[in-house]
């Protein structure tokens, strides 16, 4: 078994937040996929599999690829950890399912905050529990403000989408025209999915170390949720048939990629920055990557707020609360 290096605070965080900024483009791109498709399934299946593709790559093309993808097998027959890893990214492919299903019925803004408030409380218990490569990190105080600061933060930062949708009649990105019964059952997918983001996390993190690279963790990813998501595929062609040509514009195709980027180092940081800093660096990371995309190739009718610049600040400032120094009898291993 290699094991990966520990990357210290200020290098990891930095790292983190550079990944986030991939998801915004990912979703801007597997969203304009899906409308040209008019298929969500059908432009999840494109994504995986041009992530999937790549990584496959990448796996037999560097050294340290090859010798990860050697690793896999001898590490899973072996129980080096829990078989079920393997599957962690079936919670991607949920994920996905949870864009393509409910973006429609709750808007963007309460997607978001339904997903980072899912993902902020599961990276608490992730880290209390130890299931992550880094060990056991304590509850404090600061972690729980930080945690908090961030789910007000995302909600202030997107709550422009709110008032947007409100007076487009109840429409657009913003929260639908609904009551609050109708949504609850629709509120639960993406709460669900962004609470397994953090397990996934873990799971990565963990299967690296025996991998002895994350480059072999994330091509397992993309083999996992890729047979969820052509499982679903199959299904939805053989009930509704298939949707639209695949489009000829190369751009189209680099949502998987991104994909890779963010799997990936988040596979190779919670070791060093444990679950929870690891997903608040992410959030912080999309939000500033939502922000740029709004301002430098806005969709229509997108509204640069006061509200969404102070929003994304406050959720860095609660990053830098949730990664003080603990108390020294504060629980890590």
């Amino acid at each position: 078994m290699t094991s990966t290096h520990r990357l210290p605070l200020l290098a990891g965080l930095p790292l983190a937040v550079g990944s986030g900024l991939a998801i915004p483009v990912q979703g801007r791109i597997n969203g304009a996929l899906g409308a040209r498709l008019d298929d969500g399934i059908a432009a999840s299946v494109v994504s995986f599999s041009t992530g999937l593709l790549l990584m496959i790559l990448i796996s037999l093309v560097l050294p340290r690829g090859r010798a990860g993808l050697a690793s896999i097998l001898p590490a899973v027959r072996s129980r080096a950890f829990p078989r079920v890893y393997v599957l962690a990214g079936g919670i991607g492919a949920l994920f996905v399912f949870a864009q393509s299903f409910t973006v429609g019925i709750l808007g963007v803004a309460l997607f978001t905050v339904a997903t980072v408030t899912g993902q902020t409380v599961s990276g608490l218990l992730v880290d209390r529990l130890g299931i992550g490569p880094a060990g056991k990190k304590s509850v404090t105080g600061i972690r729980i403000i930080g945690c908090v600061l961030t789910i007000a933060a995302v909600a202030w930062a997107v709550s422009p989408r709110f008032t947007g949708a409100a007076a487009a009649g109840g429409t657009g990105a913003g929260a639908p025209d609904a009551g609050p019964s109708a949504l609850l059952l629709p509120l639960l997918l993406p709460v669900l999915a962004g609470f397994l983001m953090s397990f996934q996390q873990a799971m990565n993190g963990t299967a690296t170390i025996h991998y002895g690279t994350p480059i072999a963790a994330t091509l397992v990813n993309f083999v996992a949720g890729g047979l969820v998501l052509w499982t679903a595929y199959g299904i939805k062609l053989a009930v509704a048939g298939p949707g639209n040509p695949l489009p000829g514009e190369w751009w189209y195709y680099v949502g998987g990629p991104m994909g890779c980027v963010f799997i990936g180092l988040g596979a190779l940081l919670v070791r060093s920055l444990g679950v929870l800093v690891t997903g608040l660096g992410m959030i912080a990371g999309q939000l500033l990557g939502s922000l740029a995309l709004d301002v430098i190739l806005p969709a229509p009718g997108t509204v640069v707020a006061p509200a969404t610049v102070l929003g994304t600040i406050l959720t860095l400032a609660a990053i830098v609360l949730a990664t003080l120094p603990w108390p020294r009898g504060a629980l890590h291993r």
